[in-house]
């Protein structure tokens, strides 16, 4: 894909799911990519997959609610590579599903911790060191829960609203630098969380993905390839733009 060959890029959530298929996208393209996740197992085997088919990656253990870790990581990467051009802040939870009112704070807080609080602490360190090296392109994982409402994940929902409306604050402030910053707002995705909210029932899965005029679940690529190509140059002047790509979800 135009513009990835030899750049650097950056997932977090990075050792299961969209963040697996994502790094390995990335390397397919060409480029040298930093696994990100507080999963160890995760991320060293998604660096071992990008490592068998040839390319170059390496594991950062990090928990994105940490402002410090962020920093230090973003600082490393650059360190290790000599940059970084690319970033997919990805990692994320799903929360407890149940009424708002039976919701607790700390699982508000949680949620919301992992899913906002971590894509601005990510985007904050990120977002200096491209404007230092001339620009570059970061992708945040939102959500059709980020365009949408529904009864019993109002935490989750919450946070997803939150990271498009950073995305767009983001990518107007750092457009002057040469960073284009966008969100992919999945709707439901063959991935081990939307495994744990199903329990693995097919009936269950075939209820979640109703909504969606497609019928059917994303493959973890489907959405990798969303993410890589709007930080390739095919997506030049495409800045500010929370993404849908949920099988028709959001367009009925």
């Amino acid at each position: 894909m135009n513009g990835i060959d030899g750049k650097v890029a950056l997932v977090t959530g990075a050792g299961s799911g969209i963040g697996r298929a994502t790094a390995v996208r990335f390397a397919e393209a060409g480029a040298h990519v930093a696994v990100a996740d507080i999963d160890t197992d995760g991320g060293e085997e998604t660096v071992s997959l990008i490592e068998e088919m040839g390319g170059e990656a390496r594991f950062y253990e990090l928990d994105v609610t940490d402002e410090t870790a962020v920093e230090s990581t973003v600082g490393a990467v650059v360190d290790d590579f000599g940059g970084l051009d690319f970033a997919h802040n990805n990692a994320g939870i799903e929360g407890t599903v149940a009424p708002l009112t039976e919701q607790s704070l700390d699982d508000w807080d949680a949620v919301i911790s992992v899913n906002l609080r971590g894509v601005f602490c990510c985007l904050k360190y990120e977002l200096a060191v491209m404007a230092d090296h001339g620009g570059g392109a970061i992708v945040n994982t939102a959500s059709v829960a980020g365009l949408v409402g529904a009864a019993g994940l109002s935490p989750y929902y919450a946070s997803k609203h939150g990271v498009a409306g950073l995305t767009k604050c983001a990518a107007i402030e750092a457009a002057e630098d040469g960073i284009r910053v966008n969100a992919v707002c999945p709707g439901v995705v063959d991935t081990p969380m939307v495994q744990r909210f199903t329990g693995g029932d097919e009936a269950a899965m075939e209820q979640t993905v109703a909504p969606q005029a497609m019928k059917r679940a994303a493959s973890p690529d489907e959405i990798a390839d969303a993410v890589v190509y709007l930080c390739s140059d095919d997506a030049s002047f495409v800045t500010g733009v929370p993404m849908p790509v949920d099988g028709g979800y959001v367009a009925q």
